[in-house]
């Protein structure tokens, strides 16, 4: 599977394997088909994302990244998930939406835009309306995000490291930082203003930070590059739910404890006085199992048992 114009293979991410996902697996290890593992309302997002009503959110199967810390692995590393076809993708966005979502929230979608683009076209022209919120690691080509242009309404990416060095030892991505830098550029291209209907957000653009371990100095190079080149036109959201993986000491014993409280109240302090008034903190306890759910297949084959090939599939 590649790119409009693109020979050689799949290049939709940084990585730019090239392998015909027609007959092999990607550096995502996923296929050209659909793999989803949840289709369900979410409530742990940001407010303005999940609200009272819940986030209509759909979990795709594999990653562009080998994050050693991800709470997703089942489903990023591990290949849980269920196959399904273009024309079922579009029956769960419309799902969601018969549900109450107040957005459809497409999750680690990357190694997919070409299919979910075809799934929100079917989508729409059956009746979908809701907002569309593109939820990344960040990890995105400048080329695959113009792919988007007018169909996603609100950008979620992470914002992970500036120190190359960190991004390789824990995401396996030492170009992350330039990488996510021009992604983060086309996305304010295309959503430049953020908009809301009461206390939903129907446009803009929120970028997640992820305090880890020890990390505390690398977190402050973040916040600062996201606020001196954006300022307030982006909204950032600075978690602190970082949560030890088993085993992880093994390998990584700097990653096997919890954020320390200081560490993230310097974090937050930092962040109030550069002047960051647009930004989601995270308060209490949240380094638990909540955020993550269950990868049950929840909402994949509720409505059709078996997943019906669309012609482009067959």
């Amino acid at each position: 599977m590649s790119k409009p114009g693109v020979k050689g293979g799949c290049v939709l991410c940084p990585r730019s394997c090239h392998v015909d996902r027609e007959t092999g697996l990607g550096f995502c290890h996923m296929g050209r088909t659909l793999r989803i593992a949840r289709a369900a309302l979410h409530m742990w997002e940001e407010p303005c994302i999940s609200g009272n009503a819940g986030s209509g959110t759909v979990f795709f199967s594999g990653c562009t990244l080998r994050c050693v810390f991800c709470q997703n692995h089942q489903i990023s590393t591990e290949g849980c998930g269920y196959e399904i076809s273009v024309h079922r993708l579009a029956e769960i966005f419309l799902e969601l939406q018969s549900q109450g979502a107040w957005n459809i929230n497409l999750v680690t979608p990357t190694h997919f835009v070409p299919q979910i683009i075809q799934a929100l076209k079917l989508s729409r022209e059956n009746g979908l309306k809701l907002p569309i919120v593109y939820n990344t690691s960040g990890y995105e080509t400048v080329d695959t995000l113009k792919m988007l242009e007018g169909y996603v309404d609100i950008y979620l990416p992470d914002f992970k490291y500036t120190d190359p060095a960190l991004a390789e030892k824990y995401s396996k991505a030492a170009d992350y930082f330039s990488v996510a830098a021009a992604a983060l550029k086309e996305m304010v291209r295309q959503v430049p203003t953020a908009m809301f209907q009461g206390e939903r957000m129907v446009k803009g653009v929120i970028v997640r930070h992820l305090l880890l371990p020890g990390c505390l100095l690398d977190s402050k190079r973040v916040v600062r590059y996201l606020y001196e080149t954006w300022g307030d036109q982006i909204y950032m959201s600075l978690m602190n739910q970082y949560t030890p993986l088993p085993g992880i000491e093994k390998d990584f014993p700097e990653l096997a404890c919890k954020v320390k409280r200081k560490s993230y109240e310097k974090l937050i302090d930092f962040a109030l006085e550069l002047g960051v008034k647009n930004a989601f903190i995270q308060e209490g306890e949240t380094a638990k199992e909540s955020f993550i759910p269950d990868f049950n297949g929840s909402g994949v084959y509720e409505k059709a048992v078996e997943a019906v090939k669309s012609p482009d599939q067959r």
